[in-house]
């Protein structure tokens, strides 16, 4: 697969789902293998620092966590959103994000192209996308840009045409990262 799309909103159908779907339907229009995951429903602990991951090279923990992170080692393009809580990622978006700690050690992630998404009721979302950057860059990926969308109530980030628009170009930013323009 070349892009996975993770939302990790805890509404499965919510406005982050919207966005990251919206951005692989962008993407999949230039023939582009993608797949979407939800983090909604799913069980994911916390790091508990056990640093076992150092000689396993994979987190020890026995979750949901485990067959994504697979996933993520499979993309040439990973595309992680999450709602703005307090003016940061909400909880199982900062689990999933810790976790991966057991990929840092041997750079498993490093040269991926990587998109952060943050939808935000009317602020926050910057600091949101600035901790999924944080991510990708101490992964090492490959910025290929980032959206804010602006949605409180069910649906409503559909109507944010900006952030529409921003995706439309992330997904020609991926076209061409992937070699596809």
């Amino acid at each position: 697969m070349q892009v996975l799309g993770i939302s990790g909103s805890m509404r499965e159908d919510g406005n982050t789902a919207f966005m990251v779907r919206a951005l692989l339907d962008e993407v999949a229009k230039a023939g582009i293998e993608t797949e979407y995951v939800s983090l909604a429903g799913k069980e994911i602990g916390p790091c508990t620092g056990c640093e076992l991951c150092r000689k396993e090279d994979f987190c020890t923990i026995q979750d949901d966590w485990d067959g994504i992170a697979e996933r993520m080692l499979e993309a040439e393009v990973v595309v992680l959103g999450s709602p703005t809580y307090y003016y940061d990622v909400n909880g199982q978006t900062k689990n999933f994000i810790d976790r991966t700690y057991s990929l840092y050690h041997r750079r498993r992630l490093a040269g991926r192209g990587g998109v952060a998404i943050a939808v935000q009721a009317n602020t926050g979302g910057t600091r949101t996308v600035e901790t999924i950057e944080g991510f990708l860059s101490t992964h090492e990926f490959i910025s290929l840009g980032s959206v804010v969308g602006n949605g409180f109530a069910a649906g409503a980030v559909k109507n944010d045409g900006a952030a529409l628009e921003a995706v439309h170009g992330i997904a020609n930013r991926i076209a061409a990262h992937l070699g596809r323009t």
